[in-house]
Formats: structure tokens, sequence, C-alpha cells
């Protein structure tokens, strides 16, 4: 097959022979018996995320395996690692092996299961960690989030238990005691709407000790969803060490501010931009950008959070925490990171798929588009500008912040080892 007519990190214009699911060949001019046309659009290495909530299983009606990847194609997503707070629980080896197992059924990308930090992510007692890292999922991360790993002796044995298979310990940094009953960002329009305030420092504690255990025993630190300055600042720090500490920003933190709360379109107290940890100030967001522009925060992760309509259309303080993102991911890095020349093409594709994949020690994705490399491709066009319509998302859920948005870019198509699953923006 020849993929005609790409630019690779938007560079000149070449085709792609893809043969046995690597890349055969680059070059002008390529001729084969099956072609595609690209279009002139950027080809990317297929996006790898860190985060993704599937759901399945326990919440199906939320999302299923089978619906999570088909939106994550749809995104240009070629592998997810799927977060382990599922009904049951990912903490043993058992559930990981299904969830893994239904990844490659339905074939639309990889799935490469999270698996829990502690027992029904209770944070009590550790998770079977190596019989997890040892079964055919081979899971390398590990996570509670939703829940911080609040406490300390416990975060320290798990980081040290990680370290006989080069695992990483991602931590959904929250201090619960700073917390109780938070609805929003802490602030003048937290106060204002009397809604109880998540403070920054809820964040900022937790990394900050989680960056010294790290250092203490030698392990891998993987903080998720940063959303402060302040953390921001403790990364840099920390990175400045020379610690082996990586960190991951959503698409919402880079784009929305706790404002819209206030403001959004329909009014105030939409659910909509309800999440955890929740949208912060603009002062945060251009650190955020900043940060990631800079290499102190090393990669977008999605946190994909679907949820069915009953969930989130009700009153503030009952609507669950959470937006869908596969879909939108890349377009909304273009609106803050590229758009604004913080990032090259280059620079989506190291912070979207080579990092990602390093961090989760996922092989066979996270690889430059060069000959011998699988042909785990993405396809974008960045020139088009589109109103987001979620009634057009595979994902099972609609909760996008996104709804009615013009942004830019459009994916149009991906390969998973050669093989299209998304042609022409659609699934194929």
């Amino acid at each position: 097959m020849i993929i005609k007519n790409v630019r690779i990190l938007g560079g000149e214009a070449v085709d792609i022979r893809v043969e046995d699911g690597r890349i055969a060949e680059i070059g002008p001019g390529l001729e084969g018996a099956e072609t595609i046309d690209g279009g002139g659009a950027i080809a990317l290495p297929g996006l790898v995320d860190l985060h993704t909530h599937l759901r399945e299983p326990g919440r199906e009606d939320a999302e299923t395996v089978q619906t999570g990847t088909q939106s994550a194609a749809r995104g240009g997503y070629t592998a997810v690692h799927a977060m382990a707070n599922t009904s049951p629980v990912a903490d043993t080896a058992g559930v990981v092996e299904q969830v893994w197992r239904l990844g490659r059924e339905f074939g639309h990308c990889d799935v490469q299961p999270v698996g829990a930090v502690t027992v029904g992510l209770e944070g009590r007692q550790l998770a079977e960690l190596g019989a997890m890292a040892d079964s055919a999922a081979r899971v390398r991360v590990f996570s509670d989030d939703g829940k911080c790993v609040d406490d300390a002796v416990l975060m320290r044995r798990a980081l040290e238990y990680v370290k006989a298979f080069d695992g990483v310990v991602a931590q959904h940094a929250q201090e619960p005691r700073l917390t109780t009953g938070a609805q929003m960002n802490e602030g003048v329009i937290s106060g204002r709407l009397g809604l109880s305030g998540w403070p920054a420092v809820a964040e900022e504690a937790i990394i900050a000790r989680d960056c010294l255990l790290a250092a203490h025993v030698g392990s891998r630190l993987h903080v998720c969803h940063v959303s402060t300055a302040g953390s921001v600042e403790i990364l840099r720090w920390a990175k400045s060490k020379g610690w082996n500490v990586t960190a991951e920003v959503t698409p919402h933190h880079l784009l929305l501010t706790d404002d819209l709360v206030e403001e959004s379109p329909v009014g105030a107290y939409n659910p909509i931009y309800k999440v955890n940890p929740p949208l912060r100030t603009r002062a945060d967001v251009e650190a955020l950008r900043a940060a990631l522009a800079d290499g102190t925060i090393d990669v977008v992760a999605t946190d994909h959070a679907p949820h069915p309509v009953e969930d989130k259309e009700t009153e503030w303080s009952a609507a669950a925490m959470g937006m869908v993102g596969l879909e939108t991911a890349l377009s909304v890095v273009q609106e803050a990171m590229v758009d604004t020349g913080l990032l090259d093409w280059a620079g989506v594709a190291e912070r979207m798929s080579l990092t990602p994949a390093r961090i989760g020690r996922l092989p066979g994705h996270g690889q430059p588009l060069q000959v011998g490399s699988p042909a785990n491709i993405t396809l974008y066009d960045p020139s088009v500008r589109t109103k987001v319509d979620p009634s057009a998302f595979a994902s099972k859920s609609r909760n996008t912040p996104y709804e009615g948005m013009e942004l830019p870019g459009r994916v149009v198509a991906t390969f998973l080892r050669g093989t299209p699953t998304v042609l022409e923006g659609k699934l194929v």
C-alpha cells in the first residue's frame, strides 16, 4: 500500500510505502497496486494516550472498550492506556487481562491496561502489582486515578515495588483532607458562586511529597493531569535535580478556565465544566502551556472520562466529574500550542506519541516515521475549522465542553500497523 502526498511532521510532501505492517520506503513518486491519497495532510506517528477511561467492565452505559477505541481511532490514536477505576477494579491479573483481550478483539487501537496501586482503590493495601506485571497484559503503569494514594508509607512501598519490573506509579495528586466537598477551583469565582473551593495546594503538596519519595527510593513517578502553576514549579525543581519524574497535562487544562463555570454559553453552574482536577485560572493555563513547551510537562494525556447523560445533566453538586476528550485532543492542542507558536508538529509528535509510549513502556508505538518503523500513522489536516458536534462522536458519551465551539484541524486517517482504522475521517 502507498500512502501518497503526506508531509511527515509538516515537512515536504512524500509518499510512504507500507509492507507487512511496517514502513518499507519513503520518497516521492512511489507506485503500488493500492494507493491512498493523503491530500497533503501532516503525517504524525500514531498518537498514544497515557490516560483513558474505557469504563468496561462495569459501566458499559458510559463507554465500552469497543466504543472507546473507536473514539480513540477517530482522534488519531493507535494506543491508549485504560485506567483501573472500573467495576470490578483492575487490581488483579484477571481483570487487566480481560481489558487487554477486549482491546485485541476489537482492534481499533491497542489497549494497554493500567493496574490499580491499591486493592479496590481503597488506599489500604497494595494490589497484585507483580502478578499484573507478569500477566499477558504486561502492565507497567499503575494508578489509583480518581483517588490519591495519600498514605505516604503505602506510596513509598508502591514506588519501591515497581522498580523490580521497570514500572511507574502514576499519581492522582489530590490531598483528600484539603478537598472534602470541593466543587471547583478555589478563588474569587468559587466564592461568588457559593461553591466549595478546591485549593491549588491540595495538588501541589502531594506532587512535592511524591517527588521526594521517588528520589529517595530511586523509582519512576508520573504525575497525572497537572493543573496549577505551582505544580509546574515543583516539577521544574524536581527535574533540575535529575529525578525520574514525568508529568502530563490534559487538553482541557490547556484551553479552558474556571470562569466558564460562571459564564458558560448556557449560564452559570453548567456541570459540563465540572472536572477533576478543576479548571483553573488563565494564569495557570499560561503556565501549563509554557511548561509543556519547555518540557517540564512531558506529555498531553486526554483523561477521557465518559459519563451517561443522567450523570452530567443534573445539578452541579450531584454531577459526575469528567469530560470526553479523545476525538478533540489534537484539535485543542493545535489551538493552544501550535497556532500560538509554542510547539511545532515535531513537538506535538514528541508529546502525544513518542514520550507517552516511552513512559508507558509500550513497544511498537511512539516511533518516528522512518523506514523499518511500525506503520502506526496519523494523518491530520490542520487547515480546516469546524464546530464540534458531539452527536457525531464515536464515543458512547457526549459530555464534551467543546460543543458548538469552532476548533481547528481534522484527523483524516489513522493506520494501526498499516491497517486503516479511519479513512476520510470515518471509521473503517
